[in-house]
């Protein structure tokens, strides 16, 4: 979402540290505050990326508002039963006493409570009555992750009338982009130029500053590719590399396989991962680490290859489990390793000690990727780094180079943004949550897979030169300290690469060089280009996201990973032409 009346301010304040003692705000936390009692607006939107500290900004504002006598009553509007909890465990901290078990059938809730948290379904269920208990008292409704409310129209139709009487509305989201046309309600809209309509924010806070401010962690991503066998119902075996140019259908496929958990390619990668996790931890003892995956029957497999490794079991949360709030608090406050779940840690729950991720899911919508992500970035000491595996799939590759690109909601767009929708979330849920939709419903059946090293990308650069699983090559960048600053980072990773590569060349010695082929040549030019943009980087200041996605509102195409090798050569020259003009 764009920032209007906050954008002639910085990110943070120069003279205030962006870490500080509780309970000083941090420096967003304290410009948005003022910023929100500087406006007096009975509708304010904050948008502030996952780990940002969204929940302190807001119950801070919720004091200040009851002190004042603004207003008498708070209701806190939550995507998941879990949360509601959470946003009561916090309030009560800071002297607020939130009733998270309020029913609808209960009508009011005991006078020992201040307000009450609710979830978006909840109040779909029964908005007049959510509409009376605002209009009874003076109420602040606060809308945790409130693109939820577009999530469905009669959920939107719903929010809007249960809570139009309030006195104010705080909105907040970390991932504020969708790609439906379903309008979130007390969002503003402006129109963009191109006969659609923008969402704005009244503050806006992305993962770019938020990482300049040490306020969340360095996010670096390990991709791996492999190669894949499958059996088709007609008998025949298929084999594709995944990382490699591959049809639509190819893609699917074996991405499906290497996610399958009696391949060979899920167990690899976990096992790199918890290598990942034991380096960690010699930084941060308690460091955990989070298996995400599509569906419950995948989960209980992922959680027996945890324990083939390492000999310990893993907290396996499902999102139909009664007692996943309690297994998920109890996770948080222990050091166990591993915890693997299907979605009910994907967004908005609070486990800082997550540091290592493994997204073994086939979900690849920007909203959920960037639900995914956040649950990783959350910081509590400087010099901490998450490190998330995922495949070599160019539609995750893509989305992890624009980590820092801001995305806003947009209605009566042309067309869906890079080909995908925030619907196939909801299929996905519907189809594959549900272990009874596996097995032979499967289209093929997985006969190989197996994972190689493929890169790490990192500030939207590429690092690594393609290695075995277990490699000296590949431990290069499984072994990266666990605290580093984010320069650190990629000075390290642009090191370890410089290495590798003279290695290669003086292995090679004196012998000709191997024809290039189509996928070697695309790799070079990416690499040629992420070079490129890492020192334009360096002249600017300009962060490789941004850079990145100028070049292609220049020159048109998807983003690098998806882009064709003439695509890239375009914005090689693009880049050349910047740097030749300023060096003018």
């Amino acid at each position: 979402m764009s920032t209007s009346a906050a954008s002639h301010l910085s990110p943070s304040y120069p003279d205030r540290a962006a870490w500080g003692t509780a309970p000083k705000l941090r420096a967003w936390q304290q410009e948005a505050y003022d910023l929100y009692f500087a406006a007096e607006r009975r509708d304010f939107l904050t948008v502030a990326t996952p780990g940002a500290g969204k929940t302190t900004y807001a119950l801070r504002i919720a004091s200040e508002l009851l002190s004042r006598g603004i207003v008498r009553t708070i209701t806190i509007v939550t995507p998941t039963e879990h949360l509601k909890r959470q946003w009561a465990d916090a309030a009560s901290r800071v002297g607020i006493a939130i009733d998270p078990e309020f029913k609808n059938s209960q009508g009011t809730t005991s006078s020992d409570y201040m307000g009450v948290a609710v979830t978006y379904a909840q109040v779909a269920m029964h908005p007049a009555l959510h509409r009376a208990r605002t209009e009874g008292r003076r109420t602040l409704v606060i809308f945790d992750e409130i693109h939820h409310a577009g999530d469905a129209k009669s959920w939107g139709e719903a929010v809007r009338e249960a809570f139009e009487p309030a006195a104010r509305r705080l909105g907040l989201t970390g991932t504020p982009f969708r790609s439906d046309d379903n309008p979130i309600p007390f969002v503003g809209y402006v129109e963009d130029g191109d006969g659609a309509l923008r969402s704005v924010s009244d503050y806006s806070y992305g993962y770019g500053p938020a990482l300049a401010d040490n306020v969340v962690r360095p996010v670096i991503f390990l991709a791996y590719a492999g190669e894949m066998k499958w059996r088709t119902r007609a008998g025949d075996e298929i084999t594709a590399t995944l990382g490699t140019p591959l049809t639509k259908d190819q893609l699917s496929q074996a991405w499906r396989a290497a996610l399958d958990p009696k391949g060979d390619w899920i167990s690899q990668v976990l096992r790199a991962a918890d290598r990942r996790l034991t380096e960690v931890r010699r930084g941060v003892p308690d460091a955990g680490g989070l298996v995400i995956a599509t569906d419950h029957e995948t989960a209980r497999a992922y959680a027996r290859h945890i324990r083939t490794i390492t000999g310990q079991g893993a907290t396996v949360v499902l999102s139909d489990d009664p007692d996943a709030s309690k297994k998920i608090k109890s996770f948080a406050a222990s050091e166990e390793r591993w915890l693997v779940a299907v979605r009910m840690v994907s967004e908005g729950v609070d486990i800082p000690r997550l540091c290592v991720g493994v997204y073994a899911t086939s979900v690849s919508t920007p909203l959920f990727f960037a639900q995914a992500v956040g649950r990783f970035v959350r910081a509590r000491k400087r010099g901490e780094m998450a490190s998330v595996f995922l495949p070599s799939v160019p539609t995750l590759m893509g989305l992890a180079g624009e980590m820092e690109a801001e995305r806003d909601h947009i209605l009566g767009r042309r067309q869906q943004e890079d080909g995908l929708d925030d619907d196939l979330l909801k299929e996905a849920r519907e189809k594959k949550d549900n272990p009874d939709v596996l097995g032979d419903e499967l289209p093929f059946e997985t006969v190989e897979a197996s994972a190689t090293f493929d890169r790490v990308l990192f500030d939207g650069g590429e690092f690594g030169t393609g290695a075995d699983v277990g490699s000296p090559e590949e431990e290069d960048f499984i072994g990266l300290p666990g605290l580093l600053e984010p320069d650190q980072v990629a000075t390290l990773l642009r090191k370890r690469q410089s290495d590798q590569q003279a290695a290669k060349r003086k292995a090679a010695g004196t012998e000709p060089p191997p024809a290039v082929s189509p996928h070697e040549e695309l790799a070079g030019l990416r690499k040629e280009l992420n070079g490129l943009v890492g020192a334009w980087n360096h002249r600017t200041g300009q962060p490789h996201g941004v850079i990145h996605a100028e070049l292609r509102r220049l020159c048109g195409g998807p983003p690098i990973a998806q882009a064709t090798s003439e695509q890239v050569r375009e914005r090689i020259a693009q880049i050349r032409k910047w740097a030749t003009q300023r060096s003018r």
